[in-house]
């Protein structure tokens, strides 16, 4: 409990769900669906075990100095939330949580399936304290089925829910997306829908429900393209690298991305109307730097059909533009694709995100300031805009136990005195 600080300022009450209070018992697989619950302006209390989260040591950290209170990962996605702590495996940290739960509107967990119920405080013993209450569980493979009890991290989700499998270069083995994990983001993101279409049915019924998410399920659910090869080719699709496949009856591969004088650009040959006309484009782009072939000069795009290409014809078209591409950079590259209506894009680094004028148009950007740390950090900012209510960073991530004494002698009226007792005791 940090009852040194003071207290910061009370969350905005127009948010898009303002009138609804979360319980954010998660770890980092649910830490995402609490904030995005929490910018849209619910009442978030993160509760962690005395001490902290442990995911507070995960990194980096600010100053990189390894320390609970300083994890950059934490900090992230524990925004709009308020933090308490409380040991509810013992019996009066139980009855507590029960009390959390009587006025709660979801309960967010990510623990193994069956120990809540083993504490008493699974959905069963919830619903039967507030039967209003949603109930969302994020696990790595969800709480039924044969791998419901193993444990899992951002790869085993992301391998077995198949995204490895078309990840990486052809031939050689699959590929991890990024050094951040991605896996525990889109359950998160589909925890938080769903617990938003479990208040719409609330609100029909005048009963909350389980939702059970699997990061596993997530992930496959992100594959949309995968089953588009086995409709149209009659195989699944492979690791194609910097090239797609699947986008031919010939098996030929096209290009994706592409090197520049300053990064990468991203151009593939489209099909239809439009990618005949940046085809076109294209070509008279690559005529203005000498780099035109005959053949596509002449090339006949009354006729041009993009599934039947052959690997030869792709070779034909891809060769110059790669050349083109190696001579500009991304702002000249993005200077011209506009200019000429051509469909393709630079790709963006973060040095990029911070730089980018649609971004800054939207206000997408927010400081947020840390004076633990003596210092104001830019966050990324609200995911959607809404003609009514808000959806914003309402406060940085909170410190260890720093609205205790606001929740427990605030609003569940505990003196202050049984407060100090109860943290002594490591019940808080």
């Amino acid at each position: 409990m940090t009852d040194t600080h003071p207290a910061r300022a009370a969350a905005p009450t127009d948010g898009v769900l303002a009138p609804y209070r979360v319980l954010d018992l998660s770890g980092s697989w649910g830490w995402l669906c609490g904030k995005i619950l929490g910018d849209l302006g619910a009442d978030v209390l993160k509760v962690e075990p005395p001490g902290g989260d442990p995911e507070r040591g995960l990194g980096p950290f600010y100053g990189d100095v390894p320390h609970p209170e300083r994890s950059l990962y934490w900090a992230a996605y524990n925004t709009s939330k308020r933090g308490i702590t409380l040991n509810f495996a013992c019996a009066t940290g139980r009855e507590l949580l029960l009390r959390l739960v009587r006025g709660a509107d979801f309960l967010i967990e990510s623990f193994m399936p069956g120990h809540l119920d083993a504490l008493e405080l699974g959905y069963a013993a919830l619903r039967a304290v507030n039967p209003r209450l949603i109930y969302i569980s994020v696990t790595p493979f969800g709480a039924r089925g044969p791998y419901a009890h193993y444990r899992g991290t951002d790869l085993e989700a992301m391998a077995l829910g198949g995204f490895l499998a078309v990840t990486g270069e052809p031939g050689r083995p699959p590929l991890r997306v990024s050094a951040v994990p991605q896996s525990p983001l889109w359950a998160s993101m589909h925890a938080a829908a769903g617990a938003l279409i479990a208040l719409w049915a609330r609100e029909q019924r005048g009963t909350g429900q389980f939702v059970d998410v699997s990061a596993q399920a997530s992930v496959v659910s992100s594959l949309a393209h995968a089953p588009t090869f086995w409709d149209v080719l009659g195989e699944n699709p492979v690791r194609s690298g910097a090239r797609m496949a699947g986008r031919t009856i010939t098996g030929a591969v096209m290009r994706a991305i592409w090197p520049c004088k300053d990064g990468y650009v991203n151009y593939i040959i489209y099909g239809g109307p439009a990618g005949v006309r940046s085809l076109q484009a294209l070509v008279a782009w690559m005529d203005e730097y000498g780099l035109a072939t005959e053949r596509l000069k002449r090339w006949d795009w009354s006729r041009f059909n993009v599934a039947t290409l052959t690997q030869e014809e792709v070779d034909a078209i891809e060769e110059p533009a790669a050349r083109l591409f190696a001579r500009l950079t991304k702002a000249e590259f993005y200077r011209g694709i506009v200019e000429r209506r051509i469909l393709a894009y630079p790709v963006a680094t973060a040095a990029d995100h911070l730089a980018d004028p649609q971004l800054a148009a939207r206000g997408f950007w927010q400081e947020v300031a840390h004076p633990e740390w003596g210092a104001t950090l830019r966050y990324p900012g609200p995911f959607a805009r809404f003609g009514a209510g808000t959806c914003t960073i309402r406060r940085p991530a909170p410190r260890i136990g720093e609205h205790n004494l606001e929740i427990y002698e605030g609003e569940l009226g505990l003196r202050r005195a049984d407060v100090a007792r109860l943290q002594a005791a490591r019940v808080l």
